[in-house]
């Protein structure tokens, strides 16, 4: 028996994707084509090789050397650093791409700018709080990151600066350069059996622990999406934010900058710690209320703090926290080894250009969280679920109507374990390219959809079999509209097509009512006729009289000489004179030219 189990709808793109190394079918991200690379054709065909421009690529900021030659190697590259925010509009009018650091704002105001054409943004490091991602999901763009390159470097000058306060290492070297020996001044506190809180245990926050637990720390950590296994393997406690504040001898932070995290040290937190914590912030300046920190460093709260990052960079030169004694400031020095940025600039010009010749970008911060290997399972249903959706719309009268789609997998796998994010991303752009001129991507096809009002809903039958295929069938419906090709209406009343995958070739196997079996590429025709001899013929020599090539032909009926549904793939679109020709045929009673 088939289950059915609904499915989240128009979900928010999640903001991380786990790391595919390359797909064996790209998923093209342009602003006007998201699909798999064409699929082995039934048919030859002649291929015309056109020479494509280059793409261009603006690079705001310093980026290493080896970056730049990757990015050199295949694309026009313009480097060109400290633009005002007049020079970055009218230079991005140009851009298919960005790459910047975190000194160079890109806003709402940037991707307006850019017309459409900005398709992808780099940044490169860790940190996007210096770019609209709203903005850039609306307009259909990219925007990628480079987290890995620097996790090390980042660990490694975090617990730089936790040694170097804890022994006072800087304020003591300044006392020796101005001449003094002040041995009893700079007595320090020893690291063996301390406990350091982390906040934020991702990549950099698990580098720092492994290392303080090298150092004979005891390391506890709070972090609401870290894996309490994975802190156990490394010897770490998982706790709350006010544990981990309230037991802490030193406090690293690792988290990233949102709204719930800004300002999240702050005079309340303080209150809650230990008098004579020790802070080190080597992750954002938002994080830690400034104002705050100086009130609980001046009432001896907080005993030192190491800061490598400031709510505004360059702090002012009467910055209170750089001034204060019991402060280690070093100038966002996190990333800056020599080895991290040439990996960052690598890091960051492999994912912009694989984002440009249509790659998901294993990097991509603001498109659904795909992993690799889902990807490449899914790359000829992706070519699928985009040709269902441009056949479904286009076998609507007046597409514009289109408000409610119900989409249904037939799957032998179990709900869990079948992402279809991606696959409704793709039918979301087939459903509305034909009818409008909004360029739909697996970036922004929620938004659009939400925009036009356009209401997607999943489910999935849940098949009894193998589940070796991720997917039996996919099946589109649209609810509430008129056919110009009445019998792909079905008993329920909706406009309905549905196809599978098979040998690695989409197929259209049911329109309405009638099973069929054609091929989903070029064009195709559709005819409701009636089952008789000579139908195949007919069709045929009026389209090849018209110099029209077929790539095959199908027919799907209900009973002998009853009435039947043909499906005429083409290579070319048929003149009108042709498909006047066809509708004159008297065993055909309806009949309908797509375009897949």
């Amino acid at each position: 028996m088939a289950a059915t189990f609904p499915v989240d709808r128009l979900a928010a793109p999640s903001l991380r994707l786990s790391h595919p190394s390359s797909l064996s079918r790209r998923l093209l991200l342009s602003p006007s084509r998201l699909s798999a690379a064409p699929l082995p054709r039934r048919f030859p065909s002649r291929i015309v090789a056109m020479a494509e421009p280059k793409p261009r690529v603006l690079v705001a900021e310093k980026l290493g050397a080896a970056g730049l030659a990757l990015l050199k190697g295949v694309a026009d590259v313009d480097c060109s650093y400290n633009l005002s925010p007049e020079e970055l509009r009218a230079k991005i009018l140009l851009c298919d791409a960005l790459i910047v650091r975190s000194g160079t704002k890109v806003g709402r105001d940037v991707f307006e700018s850019s017309g459409g054409k900005l398709r992808v943004v780099g940044r490169a490091g860790v940190g996007i709080d210096n770019v609209d991602l709203a903005a850039a999901t609306e307009h259909g763009c990219l925007v990628v990151n480079a987290p890995t390159a620097n996790t090390v470097a980042a660990a490694e000058h975090g617990i730089a600066l936790l040694t170097a306060m804890a022994r006072n290492i800087a304020r003591s070297d300044a006392s020796m350069k101005s001449g003094k020996w002040e041995r009893n001044k700079y007595v320090g506190v020893s690291l063996v059996g301390k406990t350091l809180a982390i906040l934020g245990f991702g990549k950099v926050g698990s580098e720092v622990a492994r290392r303080a637990k090298g150092l004979g720390m005891h390391v506890t950590a709070h972090d609401p999406y870290a894996a309490a296994d994975r802190a156990r393997a490394m010897g770490v406690d998982l706790v709350t934010f006010d544990e981990a504040i309230a037991s802490a001898d030193f406090i690293s932070l690792h988290m990233p900058l949102t709204p719930a995290t800004s300002k999240i040290i702050n005079d309340k937190a303080f209150a809650k710690m230990k008098k004579g914590v020790r802070i080190i912030n080597v992750a954002r300046g938002g994080v830690i209320d400034e104002e705050a920190l100086v009130r609980a460093l001046d009432s001896g709260v907080v005993a030192q703090a190491a800061l490598d990052v400031f709510t505004k960079e360059p702090p002012s030169a009467e910055n209170k926290l750089v001034m204060h004694e019991n402060v280690t400031a070093t100038p966002h020095l996190g990333a800056s080894t020599v080895e991290a940025q040439e990996e960052v600039a690598i890091e960051i010009a492999e994912a912009v250009l694989g984002a440009l010749k249509g790659e998901l970008a294993a990097t991509a911060v603001n498109a659904p969280m795909v992993p690799a290997e889902v990807l490449s399972e899914l790359a000829p249903y992706v070519v699928l679920a985009e040709k269902l959706g441009r056949l479904a719309v286009q076998l609507v009268a007046g597409g514009s109507g289109v408000k409610s789609v119900k989409v249904t997998y037939s799957s032998a796998r179990a709900p869990g374990d079948l992402d279809t994010r991606l696959l409704r991303a793709m039918i979301i752009k087939g459903l509305i390219e034909p009818i409008s001129n909004a360029h739909v991507n697996l970036v922004n096809a929620d938004f659009t959809a939400k925009q036009r009002g356009i209401r997607i809903t999943e489910e999935r039958v849940l098949l009894a079999g193998s589940p070796e295929d991720p997917i039996d069938s996919i099946q589109v419906r649209i609810a509430n509209v008129e056919s110009k090709f009445p019998t792909a209406v079905s008993g329920t009343g909706e406009v309905t097509v549905e196809g599978r995958v098979k040998d690695s070739i989409p197929l259209l196997t049911k329109v309405g009512s009638f099973q069929v079996d054609a091929s989903m590429e070029g064009s195709l025709i559709l005819c409701r006729q009636v089952d008789q001899p000579g139908m195949i013929g007919t069709v045929g020599s009026i389209l090849g009289e018209q110099n029209v090539n077929v790539s095959y032909m199908s027919v799907g009926r209900i009973a002998p000489r009853k009435h039947a549904v043909m499906a005429i793939g083409v290579d070319e679109e048929p003149t009108k004179e042709a498909l006047k020709n066809i509708g004159d045929i008297p065993a055909i009673e309806e009949f309908v030219f797509l375009k897949l």
